[in-house]
């Protein structure tokens, strides 16, 4: 008997194995996206681009490509991950007729990207209408708002790509402007718009910033797109005069970051005059008092009569982690940051954390990239934004995976990273027994009794409602 030398098993590899199904796990969001009706929405959408007798659905194309990079992929080819299972995904467009595809689409991108997102939107009403009282409009009002989040991004490229300009971090490549809708702690979120832009486009371009709040409100199920109901935050990149009018016409709330007005001297000297009992303590990330941080309301102490009427300036004062550098504007060794909103209710400290967790755009960016972002792999421009939209694609199907399969698990919080781990990777055998088709999934995956709960609550979902007798 031989004995193995090391900690595994000695194994002897070929490749002859039949009727196995990798990523079977992503069956859930092949089921979110059926149960949403995201396949024919595309179908419909993008029947304009179908080519006379073509055998692939432009629409099936497109979702076997967000579905490729929910699971991990990064390009066009990655779709092969899926072809080798046709099983599970059915036919799979093969590479040259995908690349046709996407040729096709960027000839006309403006009406490619309005038809995908208008295939979205018709999705993301049936998926919060489905998620109850889990869906992010649930119960809104101007107190608990729907919170769109606004951020950029820098992508690398490392190629000579279309657009790709020098960025403000001696980088290179493309500067990608996101809208986020904020699921609070309950959830991860989801993108609404987007806008791709050349690395060198500004940080604070009110054109770009109007443009993707329109594209995002436009994104909303009916009765979101103006009111108080809808709560706008944006970094300091947003605090002009021009936005903040836009949004104030809209009638929207909104938290935006902004620079004080007036010269060095004259913005210490204003706000060391705030009385030490107008200072109200600050609260940290859990909402619970933060030793060393102070906000005051400062609305009277600028004068703000050039901007939108309604506006206040709150101002927060705090002792910097150990490490951080102070900027020029910092008073007395304290940090100090500001911001202006047009909600009238709430305490000072709550208004605050509120601004603050706009910084969950931050966690929602990185999701993106690692969903297909962080490689724009095409070269045209038209190509990339294609490629963005079926990104924004990607998230929002798993987003709503894990809202209506996984709303009361602490899976509906998980990144993309971990479900690839978790959940889509958990592998299968296929196996046929009569007119029936059979997906066994692997008995000692960890995950594979959640995956099975996910199912399960989307068959829910998906049945008829039961018809009442009498």
């Amino acid at each position: 008997m031989k004995k193995t030398t090391g900690p595994y098993p000695a194994l002897t590899v070929d490749g002859a194995g039949s009727s196995v199904v990798p990523h079977a796990g992503a069956t859930v969001l092949l089921r979110t996206a059926q149960t949403v009706g995201l396949t024919g929405a595309l179908s419909a959408a993008l029947a304009p681009w179908r080519r006379p007798l073509a055998r692939h659905d432009p629409g099936k194309i497109v979702a076997d490509l967000a579905v490729s990079l929910a699971i991990g992929g990064d390009c066009l080819a990655d779709l092969a991950q899926l072809r080798g299972a046709p099983e599970v995904f059915g036919p799979v467009a093969s590479d040259p007729t995908v690349s046709r595809l996407i040729d096709t689409l960027a000839t006309d991108a403006p009406a490619a990207l309005a038809a995908i997102a208008a295939a979205r939107a018709a999705a993301r009403a049936r998926a919060w209408s489905l998620a109850g009282e889990h869906a992010p409009d649930h119960a809104v009002d101007a107190a608990r708002p729907l919170v769109i989040d606004v951020d950029a991004t820098l992508v690398t490229a490392h190629s000579e790509k279309e657009s790709a300009a020098p960025t403000f971090k001696r980088g290179f490549g493309f500067h990608p402007l996101w809208a986020f809708c904020d699921h609070g702690t309950a959830g991860t979120g989801e993108p609404l718009a987007f806008a791709l832009r050349p690395g060198n486009a500004g940080s604070n371009t009110v054109a770009d910033h109007i443009a993707v709040l329109r594209a995002a409100l436009a994104q909303l199920p009916g009765g979101h797109t103006r009111g108080k109901k809808v709560l706008v935050r944006v970094d300091g990149a947003g605090g002009t005069h021009d936005l903040l009018a836009w949004l104030t016409r809209r009638r929207l709330s909104y938290s935006v970051g902004f620079s004080l007005p007036g010269d060095l001297a004259a913005i210490q000297a204003k706000l060391a005059a705030i009385p030490d009992d107008l200072w109200e303590p600050a609260y940290d990330a859990d909402a619970q008092l933060r030793p060393g941080a102070w906000v005051a309301e400062a609305t009277d102490l600028f004068d703000l009569s050039s901007w939108p009427p309604g506006m206040r300036l709150i101002v927060r004062k705090e002792r910097p982690h150990p490490g951080a550098q102070l900027r020029i504007t910092d008073i007395d060794g304290l940090r100090v940051t500001a911001f202006v909103t047009n909600t009238t209710r709430g305490q000072l400290a709550d208004l605050e954390l509120r601004h603050r967790r706009r910084a969950r755009a931050e966690d929602r960016i990185r999701c993106v990239k690692d969903t297909g972002l962080g490689n724009l792999p095409l070269h045209d421009f038209a190509q990339n934004q294609i490629w963005c939209a079926i990104v924004a694609l990607a998230a929002d199907l798993t987003a709503w995976m894990q809202t209506l399969a996984l709303p009361e698990h602490q899976a509906r919080r998980w990144e993309p990273k971990r479900l690839r781990l978790r959940l889509f990777s958990v592998p299968a055998r296929h196996a046929r027994t009569g007119r029936r088709r059979l997906l066994h999934l692997a008995a000692t995956a960890p995950f594979t009794a959640l995956v099975l709960q996910a199912l399960d609550a989307l068959a829910d979902l998906a049945a008829p409602a039961p018809v009442a007798s009498g």
